[in-house]
């Protein structure tokens, strides 16, 4: 079984990619370990999985917003 914060990490990684479609996986992973952690050179190693969801969030977030101030 899928653990649950991993399973809603997957389902927020589904919607950022819909909210960013010209954005490659690699690049979107590499932003989100940004938001994340900030720079330095093991971020994606020593990530927790509840620091990613909470950066998937926020971004996801804040590209809807952009959207809809667009609109």
């Amino acid at each position: 079984m899928i653990d649950p914060v991993r399973q809603e990490i997957l389902t927020q990684l589904r919607r950022l990619s819909e909210l960013a479609p010209d954005v490659r996986f690699g690049q979107l992973i590499a932003n989100l370990a940004f938001l994340a952690e900030g720079p330095w050179n093991e971020t994606l190693w020593d990530l927790e999985d509840e620091k990613l969801l909470a950066a998937i969030q926020k971004h996801a977030a804040d590209l809807s917003q952009r959207r809809q101030d667009v609109a």
